[in-house]
């Protein structure tokens, strides 16, 4: 879910100059929220939280009326209903959401075979090639967005630029229901007054370090010598900021996009310092995890932790296994020994599993013993039993009975 409320909005008129284009970034408007409002009428005009009523549960989204309150995504629900009381908070619909994008997507493919989904609700388009078909790439820009109305009943907003991050940066700027334009010429003129955060990949923390050294701006990262960004930023960081401000992006769409890692989490209703029941959650988060690798085609080379504690401090921890595995045993096993080696003990909010560095199934030279041979026929029987009766319907013994509290929101 993007930060802006629509107040600062920036769009394209017909005719805009679109010389040296050829990406365009497609993004839903409040896309969980819209499509509450889309099957439930009276919700429109009002603010809409999407996330559990009760609990310790996190915002999803949220609609422009409750955004403009400060209501944001992954912010805690109570914590958005202090800021927005007369919000209407409606329990999320992932299966219906998901139809939802699929729709669009198709719409999308029409016009392109050139589409890389980002997210459910977003994707890159390079219509470099379509224009003897379609015309220019604000006009096709304008078509897609009548046609994701006409179709879906629901509003996007297109960024069209001569790179991927500027499409993206368009797109945002141009919310709700908009689009924007910047020629390739423009490009330079465009990026110099936006805020640091504004950047691709420039999160909070990153701009709060650049802004302690007076950089505010994408003027100021042009007069910062490189040295002073990468003592900010560490060299990695520093060299693909250097780059974006000056509009320099050499990343193609990417029609393969493979997915980058696979995770779960969940928030507790309640805070939990019991040990057992923590080792428990993550042994289920990880048989999850591993269900989706399996289910996928993946293994993952990289098991990864991440603890929230009830004074919101949150840490991570990942572990490289001796090969890829989609075993969730093995992933449970890493996953519960990073938990183990963590000192602190205080009470927890929300623990998540991700598996990361995933390679295709079957890639990596098999050993010459397999250590978790048994686990996987156990676990190819699991899947079995879950394709025939559903998630759920064969689990560990360990996993059962009263021990373990219910989180606070299922996830998607």
């Amino acid at each position: 879910m993007g930060r802006g409320d629509g107040r600062d909005r920036l769009v394209s008129g017909d005719g805009a100059d679109d010389t040296g284009t050829g990406i365009l970034h497609v993004d839903m408007d409040a896309f969980y929220a819209a499509v509450e409002m889309l099957d439930d009428p009276s919700l429109r005009g009002r603010p809409i939280i999407v996330g559990a009523p009760e609990g310790r549960s996190v915002v999803s989204s949220a609609s422009y009326e409750a955004r403009r309150f400060g209501v944001r995504s992954a912010m805690p629900v109570s914590q958005a209903l202090r800021l927005c009381p007369q919000a209407t908070v409606v329990m999320p619909h992932f299966a219906r959401y998901r139809e939802i994008s699929a729709q669009v997507m198709e719409i999308l493919h029409d016009f392109t075979p050139l589409v890389e989904p980002l997210s459910i609700d977003e994707a890159f388009l390079d219509v470099r090639g379509a224009r003897r078909l379609w015309g220019s790439p604000a006009r096709i820009a304008q078509d897609i967005r009548r046609r994701v109305q006409e179709e879906t009943g629901l509003t996007c907003s297109v960024g069209v630029a001569a790179t991927k991050h500027v499409a993206k940066m368009a797109s945002t700027m141009s919310k709700p229901d908009g689009f924007l334009v910047v020629a390739e010429a423009d490009t330079a003129r465009f990026l110099a007054p936006r805020p640091v955060g504004a950047l691709w990949g420039v999160g909070p923390k990153a701009t709060a370090a650049l802004e302690s050294r007076g950089i505010h701006t994408v003027s100021d990262v042009l007069d910062t010598p490189r040295a002073v960004l990468d003592r900010a930023l560490g060299p990695a960081m520093g060299d693909r900021l250097w780059h974006l401000a000056r509009g320099i992006d050499a990343r193609e769409v990417d029609t393969v996009r493979a997915e980058k890692s696979i995770g779960h989490e969940e928030t507790f209703e309640h805070d939990i310092a019991d040990a057992a029941v923590l080792r428990a959650e993550i042994r289920r988060l990880a048989d999850r995890v591993a269900a989706r690798l399996r289910t996928g085609g993946w293994e993952a080379r990289t098991v990864a932790i991440k603890v929230r504690y009830a004074d919101f401090t949150t840490v991570t921890r990942s572990a490289t296994l001796g090969e890829p595995s989609a075993v969730g045993q093995r992933i449970g096993d890493a996953a519960r020994e990073l938990f183990t080696a963590l000192d602190d003990r205080a009470p927890v909010r929300l623990v998540g599993v991700r598996a990361e560095r995933l390679v295709p199934g079957g890639a990596a030279p098999q050993a010459l013993w397999d250590d978790d041979g048994e686990w996987r026929r156990v676990e190819d029987a699991l899947d079995g039993a879950t394709a025939k009766f559903g998630r759920g319907a064969v689990t560990r013994a360990t996993l059962l009975g009263p021990a373990r509290r219910p989180p606070a929101q299922p996830g998607p």
